[in-house]
């Protein structure tokens, strides 16, 4: 009986290491299918601070999902489940992705969702996410900080506004450029020639042309009382347009309606250079005593400039792109630097409500430049020396700072 036993383990085991040696004996492995885990705790969440049509997904991604070139995970398919319904594509998203907005929902409605990882020829799918629906914020309490600034500005225009408009008086930092006007339009008026006002080579519609043609407004009630010639050649149509109504208006206010002629402002082309020259002609032959540059300009500011120095002008220039105030410093007589451009016409005019608004934003201003300084400390000393306070107050810093 042993005997019979000890034999058939012996062809048990022959058997055995026989089928070992053959490979077809093993059961068949596509080896072409490369199988993936899908990701992991997909969560579906209302967008905060939108109009309710938006929802955010966000998830874990697949652990077979690495860096290189053999990373068995080509990228990401979510789904959407609307109201129970089946199942719908809406995006196809690169690996190593972990999250995806979800845009252009609709309120009460129910959305579910879940994200399948992809390889070349499988797709492992996640687990569904309950249903959520988009709902609208009324307040965005992340830009918190920035209503509190504004509040802060407001309130303080509000208040330099009335302050003002009691007859007290407002410091307002003199510009050297903007005093030096009476003495340039008294200089041309003694000499018998004409005033040159350029506001720039741009429309109506940039912020710097609207400043000029407010200072114009000034200017021209002053030309008015002098009795002084003034001319304005333009490079945009809309531009005449309102120039001569600011003109007109001036002459009217200082009573001498008569005097006014719409020659006085005219058009010439909307070309650059071909506006160049014809400006750089006028300054040649009728020689004005006082030239205007205040506007938006750009590669033509050298060329007006020095051909205004060149006949011996009195050149009051302003812009506010920094590329091109160099060439006016270099070649005008007075120069209003990027804002002071927008000050003048307060300035100028000495109005309760424009004077309040430009000490208003003065507190805005100085209440960043404050938070700079101490920004800029506290982040230096705080690395250096390691101190957790003012480390702290760098981080406070930028909380308050940052629109999210």
């Amino acid at each position: 009986m042993k005997f019979i036993l000890s034999l058939f383990s012996i062809i048990f085991l022959f058997v055995n290491i026989s089928s070992q040696d053959n490979p077809e004996s093993f059961p068949f492995v596509d080896s072409s299918k490369i199988t993936i885990a899908p990701p992991t705790s997909v969560i579906a969440e209302d967008f905060k601070y939108d109009n309710a049509e938006k929802l955010s997904i966000t998830w874990i991604p697949s652990i077979d999902d690495q860096i290189g070139d053999n990373n068995k995970v080509k990228g990401y398919k979510i789904y959407r489940i609307t109201d129970g319904g089946q199942p719908e594509l809406i995006a196809e998203i690169l690996p190593g992705s972990n999250n995806y907005l979800d845009e252009g929902l609709e309120e009460n409605i129910w959305y579910s969702y879940f994200v399948s990882s992809i390889s070349d020829n499988f797709e492992a799918r996640s687990n569904t996410t309950e249903s959520v629906t988009p709902k609208r914020e009324w307040l965005n309490f992340d830009l918190k900080f920035l209503f509190l600034i504004a509040l802060i500005i407001s309130s303080s225009v509000i208040y330099y506004i009335r302050h003002a408009s009691k007859g007290k008086k407002l410091f307002v930092r003199k510009i050297a450029g903007l005093e030096a006007v009476d003495d340039a339009i008294g200089r041309a008026t003694e000499m018998g020639r004409p005033i040159l006002f350029i506001p720039g080579i741009h429309d109506m519609d940039d912020v710097q042309t609207l400043a000029a043609i407010t200072i114009l407004g000034n200017v021209a009630r002053q030309i008015a009382d002098y009795d002084t010639k003034i001319r304005m050649p333009v490079s945009r149509s809309l531009v005449m347009t309102a120039a001569r109504e600011t003109i007109k208006a001036a002459y009217q206010t200082a009573g001498r309606p008569d005097a006014y002629s719409d020659d006085m402002v005219n058009y010439i082309t909307d070309e650059q250079f071909g506006y160049v020259a014809a400006v750089d002609g006028i300054m040649v032959r009728e020689k004005p005593a006082t030239i205007f540059l205040l506007g938006a300009f750009f590669a033509e500011s050298l060329i007006l400039a020095e051909t205004g120095n060149s006949i011996g002008a009195i050149q009051i220039a302003g812009t506010a792109r920094p590329a091109q105030l160099p060439f006016f410093i270099a070649a005008c007589d007075f120069t209003l630097i990027g804002e002071e451009l927008f000050a003048a016409s307060a300035y100028l005019s000495g109005e309760p409500k424009m004077l309040g608004s430009l000490k208003g934003q003065d507190i805005g201003k100085g209440i960043a430049m404050a938070a700079i300084v101490v920004g800029v400390l506290s982040a230096t000393f705080g690395e250096i020396w390691d101190v957790q306070f003012l480390l702290d107050i760098k981080q406070y810093l930028l909380q308050f700072f940052t629109v999210r």
